[in-house]
């Protein structure tokens, strides 16, 4: 799995301001601070996950396009700091997607038949008659059906320090999307304070 499949639009805000930031603690004028990029900025961006030194890496937002299936969302969510700005929607849309584009590779293609038999069976419930009392139990067999497979999109925010945890968390994971999610972290702006591999 790309890297392209899993994320796209990415915007990083923040950077400067946050390496500025790491450097109050030792500072007594302000007015002297800069964002350039010393030894110790390192050494703290680079301290272990947890520890409280990376706090500056907070400062550093990142916006982004997400997009995997239901199983890596369950994942997702547990992280504290990766907030949803908004996503495309299986509540409301369910029966409007293209079926054959949104289920990966490693969905037995005798499901996506089923499916795709239980959303023609429910549109065409729902053209002849709309106010046909079985459509809202139609529309939850759709629902409950879809295997774990399915993709959706999502426009995310996070930040440097949540990035750190994943990717530590992550890396060796067994589904692809999370291999793909920590090959992108590799490419990041100072990527070596997240992955903790050399530049």
């Amino acid at each position: 799995m790309e890297i392209s499949d899993v994320i796209s639009n990415v915007n990083i805000y923040g950077l400067e301001e946050a390496v500025k930031g790491s450097k109050y603690p030792m500072a007594t004028d302000l007015n002297k601070l800069n964002s350039d990029i010393t030894k110790t900025v390192g050494s703290l961006a680079g301290s272990e996950p947890g520890s409280g030194h990376d706090q500056f890496l907070t400062g550093i937002t990142v916006q982004f396009d997400l997009t995997c299936t239901n199983k890596m969302w369950v994942e997702a969510e547990r992280y504290r700091f990766l907030y949803f700005i908004s996503s495309q929607s299986t509540m409301h849309r369910m029966t409007r997607f293209d079926l054959d584009k949104q289920y990966i590779e490693y969905v037995d293609p005798r499901i996506i038949e089923i499916m795709k038999e239980k959303v023609a069976e429910y549109n065409k419930m729902l053209a002849e008659n709309p106010n046909d009392p079985q459509l809202p139990k139609k529309y939850l067999e759709v629902l409950y059906s879809n295997p774990a497979g399915f993709k959706i999109t999502a426009k995310m925010i996070t930040n440097y320090r949540q990035l750190k945890t994943i990717y530590r968390q992550r890396r060796n994971h067994r589904l692809p999307e999370w291999h793909a999610f920590c090959d992108w972290v590799e490419t990041l702006p100072y990527s070596e304070w997240l992955t903790g591999k050399s530049e």
